[in-house]
């Protein structure tokens, strides 16, 4: 049990759940208004609870306004802007202190490990309450692994437990110089496997042109579309088996922003299959977001699922922080959560999969009891 500590007395008493330590409507949003009305009195320390993590810190707030470039991280509870140090984001915001947690989620195999993703998503949109005025902002990724992801949110729009109507998409990536209606284009595949199957409005899906005339123009008109919806809440990913999310191949700056990429000859063997096999036919760049712009949305759920991505887990979970492994920049993320099946655990010490399986309870609990009322199961 988590136990909260007063300065004043050293008296110790049981805290309250994480979640509840401070209401989102308190906490919300980069313009800060709530902050600018709200400063305790004195900061109170809280232990992260160990049944809810894996790498666990603490941050205390503070939304003054620095330069971005000196703090960099965005704190995912409050979006403030604070300075991520190893696994233990501390984010300085008006002496407010929010913790700073990693979750592992283990599932036997890839449809169940899709079925727990995709019921996560529902659930943090339904709590969401999104409305007119109030959109839900999501960040989709492209790839086999978010696939059956994909088709259990369309199952839970068809079956009436989910609208799209009030949430803004933003996606990863595109290759650049292929047509938007080349088969294997992400707006083919956005569209095709997601889009159409769901009451999206086309004008809030959003995914970066890779035919613009001015591609670094495209680039710096999609950070500033994301920061005009307000920020992502929820930003959704999938690795390759080298650890770059979106296309940050190994070696990019983990404070990069959304710009033009040249692909890694694995990221152009693994994406061959799609284009028949022959490389030639292969695109060699891509626009992508960047990992500082992924490390900026309120939470990050990345999809991690085969023995072939099992190495990549392990650099990402056991290790420390590499730009050649960027998916490891999410160790410093206030909210990350790794959704893998077992066969993406095999690089992992047998320890670290015990504890975390050892927590599915408590993470069965961020997707059962909301959607179960909708879902009857």
């Amino acid at each position: 049990m988590p136990w909260k500590l007063r300065s004043s007395k050293q008296e110790a008493r049981p805290a309250a759940p994480h979640s509840d330590h401070f209401p989102e409507s308190q906490l919300r949003g980069p313009k800060g208004s709530a902050h600018a009305q709200r400063l305790p009195a004195a900061p109170r320390f809280l232990p992260a609870p160990l049944s809810a993590s894996g790498s666990v810190g603490f941050a205390l707030h503070w939304s003054a306004g620095v330069a971005r470039g000196w703090l960099g991280v965005a704190c995912s509870r409050c979006s403030s802007v604070g300075r991520a140090i190893g696994s233990a984001g501390l984010n300085f915001c008006f002496w407010k202190l929010c913790v700073a947690i990693m979750r592992l989620v283990i599932l036997d195999n890839y449809d169940l490990a899709s079925e727990w993703a995709a019921k996560y998503i529902c659930n943090r949109i339904i709590q969401f309450k999104p409305g007119q005025d109030r959109y839900f902002t999501l960040g989709l990724p492209t790839g086999s692994t978010p696939l059956g992801c994909y088709k259990k949110l369309i199952e839970y729009h068809k079956n009436g437990h989910l609208s799209f109507k009030y949430v803004k998409t933003f996606n990863m990536d595109e290759y650049v110089g292929l047509p938007r209606n080349h088969p294997e284009s992400y707006h083919s595949y956005m569209w095709n496997n997601f889009f159409k199957h769901i009451d999206i409005d086309p004008n809030n899906a959003h995914i970066l042109d890779g035919n613009a005339a001015d591609l670094q123009a495209e680039c710096d008109a999609f950070e500033k579309k994301i920061k005009e919806a307000g920020g992502i809440d929820l930003f959704v990913g999938g690795i390759g088996p080298d650890g770059h999310i979106a296309f940050n191949e190994p070696g990019s700056s983990l404070v990069s922003r959304t710009r033009l990429k040249t692909l890694a000859m694995d990221t152009i063997l693994a994406n061959a299959k799609y284009f028949d096999g022959d490389l030639s036919k292969v695109p060699t760049m891509a626009l992508t977001v960047g990992v500082g712009t992924v490390m900026d949305a309120r939470e990050v759920m990345i999809l991690i699922t085969g023995a072939h991505k099992a190495f990549a887990l392990y650099k990402a979970i056991e290790e420390g922080v590499n730009h050649m492994w960027t998916v490891s920049a999410f160790q410093q993320h206030p909210r990350t959560i790794f959704v893998c099946d077992e066969d993406a655990t095999l690089e992992l010490r047998v320890k670290t999969v015990k504890y975390f399986k050892g927590l599915m309870h408590v993470h069965n609990k961020l997707v059962d009891p909301l959607f179960s009322m909708k879902d009857g199961n």
